[in-house]
């Protein structure tokens, strides 16, 4: 099992970017599907979820700024983020969660990609 993420770079307070994460060889089905992030010197900590029943909640300190989408028939989970500040530099990273065909749960992570916001 793979997840790729991608999409981050350097941007100016102010900026957009869109992360997307990709998996490859999940077998089974996903229930959630996450962004978190860490900041330098600081713990991971959940950005935001979407579960598949539609729900999706967000970090009280990107609401409003965030959003994430989900296409389940790509295994692929995305983030947009809007009005970024520096205080959202950090590696984020997704995550899968989810069960197998026998009910085994499965928790996958990504590699995490780089977002850095300065002037």
């Amino acid at each position: 099992v793979q997840l790729q993420a991608s999409g981050g770079g350097l941007v100016q307070p102010g900026g957009s970017l869109r992360l997307s994460c990709v998996a490859s060889g999940i077998i089974g089905s996903i229930i959630g599907m996450s962004w978190y992030r860490q900041p330098p010197g600081k713990q991971r900590r959940l950005v935001a979820v979407a579960t598949n029943d539609g729900v999706k909640q967000y970090a009280d300190s990107v609401k409003g700024r965030f959003s994430i989408s989900t296409d389940t028939a790509k295994n692929s989970v995305y983030l947009q983020m809007n009005w970024l500040k520096p205080e959202d530099t950090a590696v984020y990273f997704c995550n899968m969660d989810g069960e197998d065909s026998r009910g085994t749960e499965f928790d996958y992570w990504g590699q995490g990609t780089l977002v850095t916001v300065s002037s």
